[in-house]
């Protein structure tokens, strides 16, 4: 069983007694049954300094993975876990971790980028929104050989709680030729959520990586639009759960990728 770490070196609200302006590091578990705390001012505040208190928290034990959402902890926190042979994993559920933040009143919230069009070599043929009953969404795709399949424990819906016969909201897209082509995108771009958002024109913003977001579609039908907004409500039914499925055509025989999504501040 891995041991999975959740960590952020960010500025602390609070300064020394000198007045400087502290760097504080947080380390929890996924449970926060361990916690770690550690502050230095921010001359200090180095990836070397960073491996030191991660050791001190370790004791004997360091950790397999150790999480980070935060952009601006990531750098240091990659090298201090490089030094001492620890993966670090750029991810935005770290729940733990910002509940913990939260309690502080330490800020949680991370600058997003604008969103971004879809690079126009990935662009499928077609899309549409369409539901799986959560009682299938894993039987029909885990044992199909589907290149890029992306579903983590944590968002399977029993182990949300999720009744079977509830509908899981998605997102279809035929890619054609680019099928592949996209999948492999998604992947590298890790993907977190995919909203519908209203606007003039009314769009889908992936969420993606710890604060990139593209524009996968922009429509102005407003039978789409309406769609689009069933789609999010369905959304607020399934405790935030839903997907993105790629494939060539609509035949229903071959899948290019799979992503269970989950909404994530």
């Amino acid at each position: 069983m891995s041991l999975i770490w959740q960590a952020d070196f960010y500025r602390s609200p609070l300064q020394n007694v000198e007045g400087q302006i502290l760097w504080e590091l947080l380390v929890c578990d996924a449970t926060r049954s361990f916690e770690f705390t550690a502050s230095c001012p921010q001359s200090q505040a180095t990836s070397t300094w960073v491996a030191q208190q991660l050791q001190l928290a370790g004791k004997e034990k360091l950790p397999d993975v150790i999480q980070v959402f935060r952009p601006q902890s990531l750098s240091l926190i990659t090298t201090a876990g490089n030094n001492l042979g620890i993966k670090v994993e750029a991810t935005r559920r770290t729940v733990a971790l910002k509940q913990w933040l939260a309690a502080k009143q330490y800020p949680v919230t991370v600058d997003k980028l604008p969103p971004l069009p879809l690079p126009e070599n990935l662009w499928g043929e077609e899309w549409r929104f369409a539901t799986i009953p959560s009682g299938d969404i894993v039987d029909e795709f885990i044992e199909r050989p589907i290149p890029f399949l992306q579903i983590p424990d944590f968002l399977k819906p029993i182990n949300l709680g999720l009744a079977s016969t509830v509908p899981i909201p998605g997102v279809v897209i035929y890619g054609g030729r680019q099928s592949m082509r996209l999948a492999q995108w998604l992947k590298e771009s890790n993907p977190v959520s995919l909203n519908y958002i209203g606007g003039a024109p009314d769009g889908l913003i992936l969420e993606a990586g710890l604060v990139d977001r593209w524009v996968l579609a922009t429509f102005t039908d407003e039978e789409v639009t309406a769609a689009g907004k069933l789609y999010q409500e369905r959304k607020q039914l399934s405790q935030g759960l839903h997907f993105l499925l790629v494939q060539p055509d609509d035949s229903g025989m071959t899948y290019s990728g799979l992503w269970l999504l989950r909404d994530e501040d």
